[in-house]
């Protein structure tokens, strides 16, 4: 072992071995554990470990600062020192940075910065692969195959800077996806999890859903495009109301380049959005979708700066009783638009006040809607309107008085996320959920089912 291998070992050694005006590093230590499985036996299952580090140099040039970033994986200590000169070269020969501040300072240190990584392994699976192992004996005698994976991750983020700070989050990240079809193929239903620690997964509970929903399917119906009453599942608003997430910049806004743009300049910031009493927020405490506390900025963009590294984080209501509140801001943007600081933090939570679940809000409903299972290749056809394109996926059935009468063919919709909430005629009860589509990059997310009296399914899609 290197005398230097600890991660806040490799931090303090890239700081001193800065030379630059400013330095920000970060160290990434990651576990995984994961399970796959088809037809009702599991396939395979393994352990990964990863480290990857970013360093960030600033120097104060004659034009303005400027600021160099290099990140590397299967950092050693031997690779330290030229790791560090790259990133320090990058900046001086970077023109001054649009973004430049002062690095953070101030924040305290975290008690555990000095602590080995938090890890994940095979052991996170100790109650749930049991449980999965009878709810395959179950589908087995129910006929139906069950397919999917589950995912664990531990990420310990530790950053230190030129300025003092050192701070460190560890980040356990879990996903489940379970699949089930009939023997022949024809019928497909899914669900999906998210989970900090998997005791909170009940396969049996998902196999029960699905087994229903294959029932629902035995029976198919044709309908053609056009409008219809909906009823969005959690997932599928998560999906939709992250796109809006990433799409809330101030800058864009002020620019007048985006949905939330005022026409004639500004934004539209104190607009009512929404009927319902809709709050869109984000709080790096909220319990069961906790969340890094602090900025941590691997690279500079639009809606993020390596300057803001460790800056604090707050609960954020981006959406207020309906009310446009608030859009994402860097230290740079809040400056350059005047508006407040407000930087992105890594979970979104939709409230509307609703107590119904799903199954009630089906049982409600009065006359034919349309309920969805999740939604998928979801591409942005036009910015001004955050009109966006994609196809239902898994499962989309026909409801007539408050039951479920069969299983219809999938679609392409065309709707803005913003527009939906202006439309949403009832939002039920809040849980956590899992977006399929941005499942990948975005897994802390709690979401009701929303009612939308008139979804607009563009036209038919065959074969998905």
């Amino acid at each position: 072992m290197s005398r230097v291998s600890k991660p806040y070992e490799i931090v303090e050694r890239a700081l001193e071995l800065s030379t630059a005006d400013g330095c920000v590093v970060i160290a990434d230590e990651s576990s995984s554990a994961n399970l796959r499985w088809a037809g009702n036996a599991l396939t395979t299952n393994g352990v990964t470990r990863g480290r990857s580090l970013t360093v960030i140099a600033t120097v104060d040039g004659a034009e303005g600062t400027a600021s160099g970033v290099v990140s590397r994986s299967a950092v050693t200590a031997d690779d330290l020192e030229p790791l560090v000169r790259a990133a320090e070269a990058a900046a001086r020969g970077a023109g001054p940075a649009e973004d430049a501040r002062q690095l953070v300072s101030g924040v305290p240190a975290s008690a555990d910065f000095t602590e080995a990584p938090a890890e994940t392994g095979s052991d996170v699976f100790a109650d749930f692969a049991p449980a999965l192992g009878d709810a395959f004996a179950r589908a087995r005698a129910g006929g139906r195959e069950l397919y999917g994976f589950a995912h664990h991750q531990q990420t310990s983020t530790y950053l230190g800077t030129s300025t003092g700070l050192r701070l460190r989050h560890d980040q356990p990240n879990g996903t489940l996806e379970l699949n089930a079809k009939s023997p022949d193929r024809t019928r497909s239903a899914w669900a999906g999890r998210a989970t900090r620690d998997f005791k909170d997964v009940d396969p049996a509970a998902l196999d029960a859903e699905l087994a229903k929903r294959l029932g629902w399917a035995e029976r198919r119906i044709e309908l053609p495009a056009g409008r219809y009453e909906t009823l969005l599942p959690p997932t599928a608003v998560a999906d939709l109301l992250i796109y809006q997430y990433w799409s809330a910049g101030a800058r864009d806004a002020v620019e007048g380049r985006t949905v939330f743009s005022r026409p004639g300049g500004g934004t539209r910031l104190g607009e009512k959005l929404s009927e319902l009493p809709l709050t869109l927020r984000s709080d790096p405490h909220a319990p069961g979708l906790e969340s890094a506390p602090f900025v941590i900025a691997h690279a500079s963009g639009d809606d993020s700066s390596v300057f803001d590294n460790g800056l604090p984080l707050a609960p954020t209501d981006w959406i207020r009783e309906g009310r446009l509140e608030r859009l994402t801001t860097t230290r740079h943007s809040a400056e350059l638009t005047g508006l407040p600081s407000a930087p992105a933090v890594d979970n979104l939570v939709l409230d509307g006040g609703g107590e119904r679940s799903l199954d009630e809000m089906v049982a409600a409903t009065t006359g034919r809607a349309l309920l969805l299972t999740c939604l998928w290749y979801i591409r942005e056809v036009d910015p001004a309107t955050l009109l966006l394109t994609g196809l239902t996926r898994d499962g989309v059935y026909l409801v007539e008085d408050g039951e479920v009468v069969g299983e219809v063919n999938n679609f392409r919709f065309n709707e803005s996320p913003v527009g939906l909430l202006s439309r949403a005629s009832e939002a039920g009860r809040t849980e956590k959920t899992l977006p399929r589509e941005w499942g990948d990059y975005f897994t802390r997310a709690a979401m009701p089912a929303l009612r939308i009296p008139d979804f607009h399914m563009s036209s038919v899609s065959r074969g998905v």
